[in-house]
């Protein structure tokens, strides 16, 4: 299968976990965005998602993220950023990986979808590591979903499609 056919399908699904991931952020009440407990905190979570969006929509493997946003989350040893992101930050990174995602899958064709990805230790073709994105990505939407649902008894309406 040709990529210029599949690929109104990769974003239609990538559009609808970064829609997903907004949706949390944005809905997310003050008191349980920074909230300490045995979970890591739902601003980190979602942090934690968008930062390896990003990264994995990059050509590079040693991109950095745009700032204020540091590369804490390549530590082993699961160091955190100094300071909690706000959800205007986060929100404002949703938009980022959204544009670069349009950008990455726009620029896909057949011979770089088979490429190796830049991610050695991954060790997967440039689709595979979209792909594996994606899971990745809905993932932590699941995780914030169900922290709002455990908090609030309100829980994400499930994107079927981006919206945009």
């Amino acid at each position: 299968m040709e990529i210029e056919v599949l690929r109104p399908t990769l974003w239609s699904q990538f559009g609808a976990a970064i829609d997903m991931i907004e949706e949390a952020v944005a809905s997310c009440p003050d008191d349980l965005w920074s909230r300490a407990g045995p979970a890591p905190r739902f601003w980190h979570t979602a942090f934690h998602a968008l930062f390896w969006l990003d990264r994995y929509l990059s050509e590079r493997a040693d991109d950095a993220p745009p700032p204020p946003f540091e590369s804490t989350e390549l530590d082993p040893h699961d160091t955190k950023p100094e300071r909690a992101y706000t959800r205007g930050e986060l929100l404002a990174y949703a938009a980022h990986c959204r544009e670069k995602c349009i950008c990455a899958l726009e620029t896909l064709t057949d011979q770089k979808a088979l490429e190796r990805c830049a991610f050695k230790r991954l060790n997967m073709t440039v689709l595979e590591l979209h792909l594996y994105n994606l899971r990745h990505a809905q993932h932590h939407a699941g995780q914030l979903a169900l922290l709002l649902r455990q908090e609030t008894d309100r829980g994400l309406a499930w994107v079927a499609k981006s919206r945009s």
